[in-house]
């Protein structure tokens, strides 16, 4: 299933979309796509409603801005240098065990809204990942093996950053990572069951119509299972939240021009089966 969130900020109604592409009403069965959805076997109740054809469909959906495809996450856990290949081109060693740092929660919005450079960048940078969304309670999980069971679905992030703010002001990633607008999710929650292997995705992005990135999570250094296990033993993963898994090559920071986002760049991304995204980049 692909599930989405449908309005203006704040005011997003849950939906699904049908297999012949209309998008359903939810608001029936949840206020919201969020934690407290997810632990209350939310996505069981839409596919049975879906199967017994229960749901309306949404009046003037197709028109309506498409929100990020998780309410508000109680976290955003991000792992940095999970590409061998980004990893190389940033100059980074790579690394012996996931890097591992956080962003707000506030920061993610929706696939298609503004991202503001924040006051005094120069180095505002892009990072196409795909994003883990924890449909039941991780803790203290025995091996990879049972990490799958815990994952409600994926969606396409831009994991966008600050470098300056990042490497170079301060060596607290957190800094230039948490800037308004800098995690945009969506357009969809796909479910597991429907994305299959998270570790056989093609993702991809380009800025003004110029391909930037094109990878494969197959070239993950730590895959989606270990990274779901791993940190479940140093923190309570809890329904809704995100773990962004990593960028491939083609950033801004590992380009010899250094071609740093300016206000009015559209960013495009994409990911197998995941849907496809666009910001345009804006002054704060």
């Amino acid at each position: 299933m692909k599930l989405l969130r449908v309005g203006e900020p704040g005011r997003e109604v849950p939906a699904v979309l049908s297999d012949d592409d209309r998008i359903l009403d939810l608001s029936a069965l949840t206020p919201d796509i969020d934690g407290a959805f997810l632990a209350g076997d939310g996505l069981e109740r839409v596919r049975a409603a879906l199967a017994a054809g229960e749901l309306p469909e949404l009046a003037g959906a197709a028109e309506k801005r498409i929100g990020p495809a998780v309410a508000r996450p109680g976290k955003v856990v991000c792992i940095g240098l999970n590409y061998r290949d980004h990893a190389e081109e940033t100059g980074a060693q790579i690394p012996p065990r996931p890097v591992v740092f956080m962003k707000a929660s506030y920061t993610v919005v929706g696939p298609f809204d503004t991202v503001l450079i924040p006051r005094g960048s120069t180095k505002t940078d892009w990072e196409v990942e795909l994003a883990v969304v924890i449909g039941r309670e991780a803790r203290y999980l025995a091996s990879p093996d049972e990490a799958l069971a815990h994952v409600a679905g994926y969606a396409v992030s831009n994991d966008v950053s600050e470098r300056e703010f990042q490497l170079e002001q301060s060596h607290q990633w957190d800094l230039g990572k948490s800037c308004e607008t800098f995690n945009p999710l969506g357009p969809y929650l796909v479910t597991a069951d429907e994305v299959g292997d998270p570790g056989a995705l093609g993702l991809r992005l380009s800025v003004n119509g110029k391909l930037r990135q094109d990878g494969s999570t197959a070239s993950m250094i730590f895959d989606v299972p270990y990274l779901v296990w791993y940190l479940s033993q140093y923190m309570r993963l809890e329904p809704g939240d995100v773990i962004n898994t990593g960028t491939p090559a083609g950033v801004a920071l590992g380009q010899a021009d250094k071609p740093y986002l300016r206000a009015g760049d559209v960013v495009e991304l994409e990911i197998d089966g995941l849907g496809t995204a666009r910001q345009e980049f804006a002054a704060a």
